[in-house]
């Protein structure tokens, strides 16, 4: 059974071996539609028009390769900022959903009276929770929006109450923070919920 398979390859690779050798010793002449053998002139100016054709047709390819790498570039440099996009958009909205804790710190802590009552040991305790807190808020690139004395910035705060005053130099100034505000970077999470002095 091996000895006929073994005989009809030996045969296969003979007559490819014999077709090839026929196709070298023939010669192919070129003839125009009705069968008329073509010039040497003639046989140049269809090799040149072939040569355009082929010419024109990389000319397409290259260009449309090279349409496809930079569509893949920009896809790629799309897609990594919709990536870091998303990240600061889930840090920011991580952020926002601490605020409410900082404001129930700052009330605790901002009652002065109450405050000073709480048992000392317990008091640093909390203290020291909530300066951590602030700490890693502050890696992470957030910062907080309550100094007094600046100028009003209806883009960092919103007034909430109106301060009357004869000084000029305090006119349009920050009087006291009523709630305090965050922003991460530009972003402002919460303007600042501040009095302001008016003239």
């Amino acid at each position: 059974m091996k000895d006929e398979e073994q005989k009809e390859i030996a045969d296969e690779i003979i007559e490819e071996d014999a077709a090839e050798e026929m196709a070298d010793d023939v010669e192919f002449i070129e003839e125009d539609s009705e069968g008329v053998e073509l010039s040497t002139q003639a046989k140049l100016k269809k090799l040149r028009g072939d040569l355009k054709d082929c010419q024109k047709e990389r000319t397409e390819y290259l260009t449309g390769w090279q349409r496809s790498q930079a569509d893949y570039i920009n896809l790629k440099k799309e897609a990594e900022e919709r990536l870091k996009r998303g990240k600061e958009i889930g840090r920011e909205q991580m952020m926002d959903s601490l605020l409410p804790a900082l404001d129930a710190f700052d009330m605790a802590i901002g009652n002065k009276e109450a405050w000073e009552k709480v048992e000392p040991t317990w008091r640093q305790g909390i203290e020291y929770i909530y300066s951590r807190l602030v700490s890693a808020l502050a890696e992470n690139n957030m910062e907080v929006i309550d100094a007094i004395g600046v100028p009003f910035n209806p883009a960092l705060h919103e007034a909430i109450e109106n301060i009357p005053t004869d000084d000029e130099s305090l006119d349009h100034t920050i009087a006291g923070i009523i709630q305090k505000g965050y922003k991460m970077g530009d972003r402002v999470l919460r303007p600042a919920r501040v009095k302001v002095y008016i003239k």
